[in-house]
């Protein structure tokens, strides 16, 4: 039996369905065998894991590494490094830097800036009615899929208008290619905030009143309809209420191919936190009241909503913390806290390893069409491993976060449940709690990995493409006699 790379011993290897005690073997970048230590083969290190869980590494489809553009908020260096310490294997980044990732050259810029990560990565290209025409050389280049800013967030993109949503869903749907939706209504946002503006109102819960749960709903019923009707698929960035929850359930039950993602601030934190969190609590959707709370859980324990994100949206501490609510930038860092976070409410049986593992990677791994090679322990598969501490205990602090953004809601929380190793492709990227220096630029672009379901195109006949060419047998309208 030939040497391998590493073994790790003594701990317990953690799926979607089930926890067993096992080794694990890894050679190069891959797992090699799983199973009993005795059938382990010689190894050039061993990790000694004893009490100690393994999980997939986390994947989070929803980060802001604001690279390029905003270096002063975050990098790709220093968001992947928080991502490795977080126990976080692969991010897909949003497309709202500067310059937005609409072209070809934006993106370039971007895979540029993704040489120095610490993670693997997809890219989310930008889907607007200025980029529309473009799609397919996006994805040429480099683009794993896609995002449509329907409510105004961080960069002021502009809202794609309904046609262009439609035509961008026309074009994807027959490629399997899925569509990140910011699912708020950006009329109705705009509206309210210049309204109250007016009125002179800079209080936090200002924020929240400009975007109530009727513009989630109805951008969400707006979206799944475009998506039924062109069989695209699609991706509900941050769920944020309650009241929306039933569209989900309805969609997936009559068939619609659409993903969900919530993020640990909108099951953990509510407007109870407002008064002493003020500016940084602001964020998109809008932090709700306690009683979204729980039916986010059960959404989650029932299946619809299928996975956790962050929305990791870094800024300088200075733009969060000012008087005037319009005034802070929206979003805060959350890919280095969210495992810990959620690991605490395993501990609190609010939810099981197997939940967690379902919701961090499987599901995300099934989503962007790379599950198998990742999301999974498993012979065959990337060794993408965090290896995860149930019973240590700590206080999150802002002041030891890798992201540049020193400034969390989470400051001074109490967890239990920690990664204390990270590997990626078989080399550690964070270990015993310190991220590995060397590792950066060890990730890569998953974009060569990506094995979609058969895509499921509806109503071809009348999308955009097929209208603009007269039907075979159908004469020209010819000018009118007179």
């Amino acid at each position: 039996m030939s040497q391998v790379d590493l073994v790790i011993r003594g701990a317990r290897v953690v799926s979607d369905h089930q926890i067993i005690e096992a080794s694990v073997a890894i050679d190069g970048e891959s797992i090699v065998a799983v199973g009993h230590d005795d059938l382990m083969p010689p190894a050039r290190e061993v990790l000694q894991a004893d009490g100690m869980y393994l999980l997939p590494g986390a994947i989070d489809s929803h980060v802001h590494f604001r690279d390029p553009g905003y270096p002063h908020k975050e990098t790709w260096k220093t968001g992947s490094a928080a991502a490795a310490c977080g126990g976080v294997t692969t991010v897909f980044e949003m497309p709202n830097t500067n310059p937005p990732t609409g072209t070809v050259d934006a993106l370039n810029l971007k895979l540029k800036a993704a040489e120095s990560s610490y993670v693997d990565f997809g890219i989310h290209g930008l889907l607007g009615d200025d980029t529309v025409g473009h799609l397919e050389e996006l994805i040429e280049a480099g683009v794993t899929s896609f995002k449509a800013f329907v409510g105004n967030t961080f960069g002021n993109l502009p809202s794609p208008s309904d046609g262009a949503l439609l035509e961008g869903f026309e074009k994807l749907a027959p490629l399997g290619i899925r569509t990140v939706v910011h699912a708020e209504n950006s009329s109705i946002l705009a509206r309210r905030q210049k309204r109250m503006q007016a009125e002179g109102r800079i209080d936090a819960l200002a924020h929240l009143a400009a975007r109530p749960v009727v513009a989630e709903i109805e951008a969400i019923g707006r979206v799944l309809t475009l998506a039924e009707w062109t069989g695209a698929r699609v991706h509900i960035a941050h769920h944020s209420a309650a009241d929306s929850l039933f569209l989900i359930r309805e969609a997936k039950r009559r068939g619609v191919d659409v993903t969900v993602e919530t993020c640990p601030q909108y099951l953990l934190l509510n407007t109870d936190h407002a008064d002493h969190l003020g500016g940084i609590l602001r964020l998109n959707p809008p932090i709700r009241e306690a009683r979204h709370n729980q039916p986010l859980w059960d959404a989650m324990m029932d299946g619809t909503i299928d996975m956790i994100a962050t929305d990791h949206a870094p800024h300088a501490p200075e733009e969060k913390t000012r008087a005037n609510i319009w005034e802070c930038d929206c979003g805060f860092p959350g890919i280095e806290t969210q495992m810990a976070l959620m690991l605490t409410e395993v501990n609190r049986e609010r939810a099981t390893l197997m939940d967690y593992v379902r919701w961090s990677s499987v599901n995300p791994a099934k989503a962007w069409g790379i599950y198998g090679t990742k999301g999974v322990i498993t012979p065959g598969a990337h060794a993408d491993i965090a290896v995860v501490d149930m019973n240590k205990s700590g206080i999150l602090s802002e002041n030891e976060l890798q992201s540049i953004s020193k400034i969390s809601p989470w400051d001074g929380r109490a967890v239990k449940g920690y990664p204390i190793h990270t590997l990626l492709r078989g080399r550690f990227v964070m270990r015993n709690g310190k991220l590995v220096t060397e590792a950066a630029g060890w990730g890569r672009s998953v974009k060569g990995i990506q094995a979609m379901p058969k895509a499921k195109p509806q109503n071809t006949e009348h999308y955009t493409s097929a209208i603009l060419k007269t039907p075979e047998g159908v004469r020209p309208t010819a000018e009118p006699t007179r």
